[in-house]
């Protein structure tokens, strides 16, 4: 059997329980997909030079000749950081799983990122959303019925008020909210430090009429659970937590239903605007974010004018509707 032919099939044995890891994670299908896009190319990298060299001996010259591929191979500097930033996770994978002593790949310096005009939902889509998340509970005829629409509008409002992934609601408890002198939530990560990130006085008449019924309805379903989300079907909780595809399902429904242009990136970049509008200072956004401090907030005030939002324009809109 060909050297070729080895790596290949090491490489797909690997790259299985590099997907399958990945996915036990709750990462959401776009995620994946992209991941076996961007290592693609490495596989076909390999295969079609036809290298000699053991894929289990594979070091930074091997790695660097790589980089000179896609060099030739793309144009765009973010389509190359974005296959060489897939291979360095992949490669910090091999390394967890003891294949490698250290991960070749970190020695490629990856190209400048650049990044897009932000286009956060419109406020028109955004009061769309907001009413119809309203009315779902209104004409809920059941308390779980009403319950799942209390949870959708709590999805809402911690990424819209809050700037929150739906990677980091996935796994988010009840008990990381404090509601001392200022509402609060803890975001903690299983690779960097925790961070916490403030809410509008709003989202507290939310969360607690929210907490209030999905103990209610806990209680008389018999389950015990600590996170703030849950998973059901028509008649039953089924678990605590919900993924971040099952959170981008419900997005895709809302699209759907509403014809409007809201996604989580949107109504996150529709909170950025919020905060700086309102005046809060670059160190404490990019901490809210859970980004690091060389993130920049340049496109963001250079578009200031064009997307105009604040915290009392907000709050206006959502008491338009008595919270039900």
């Amino acid at each position: 059997m060909e050297l070729t032919e080895v790596n290949k099939k090491k490489l797909d044995k690997w790259q299985d329980a590099f997907f399958k890891k990945i996915a036990a994670k709750g990462r959401s299908n776009n995620t994946l997909k992209n991941y076996r896009t961007d290592l693609a190319c490495f596989n076909q990298y390999v295969t079609e030079h036809k290298k000699q060299t053991d894929i289990e001996k594979y070091s930074i010259p091997e790695i660097q000749e790589y980089g000179k591929y896609l060099e030739e191979k793309y144009k765009s500097d973010n389509s190359r950081r974005r296959r060489v930033q897939a291979l360095r996770i992949f490669f910090d994978h091999l390394v967890e799983e003891g294949v490698f002593n250290v991960n070749p790949v970190r020695k490629i310096p990856t190209s400048p990122k650049f990044l897009d005009i932000p286009r956060p939902a419109s406020f028109s889509h955004i009061k769309s959303l907001w009413h119809t998340l309203l009315n779902d509970q209104r004409n809920a005829q059941s308390d779980l019925e009403k319950l799942k629409a209390k949870r959708n509008g709590i999805i809402f409002a911690t990424v819209y008020l809050g700037g929150l992934k739906v990677s980091e609601l996935s796994k988010i408890k009840v008990a990381s909210f404090s509601f001392r002198d200022e509402i609060k939530a803890i975001i903690t990560h299983e690779k960097r430090d925790p961070y916490t990130v403030t809410f509008p006085s709003i989202f507290g008449r939310i969360f607690y009429e929210y907490v209030e019924l999905l103990e209610k309805v806990k209680k008389a379903q018999g389950v015990s659970f600590d996170h703030l989300l849950f998973n059901a079907n028509a008649h039953k909780i089924l678990s605590g937590g919900l993924s971040a595809r099952g959170m981008e399902l419900l997005f895709e429904d809302w699209r759907s239903r509403l014809m409007i242009e809201i996604t989580p990136k949107t109504l996150r970049q529709a909170c950025v605007f919020t905060w700086l509008h309102d005046g809060v200072n670059d160190t404490t956004i990019k901490e809210w974010l859970g980004v690091s401090p060389a993130y920049s907030l340049k496109l963001y005030k250079e578009h200031m004018d064009s997307h105009f939002y604040n915290q009392q324009f907000i709050e206006l809109a959502l008491n338009e509707d008595k919270l039900i």
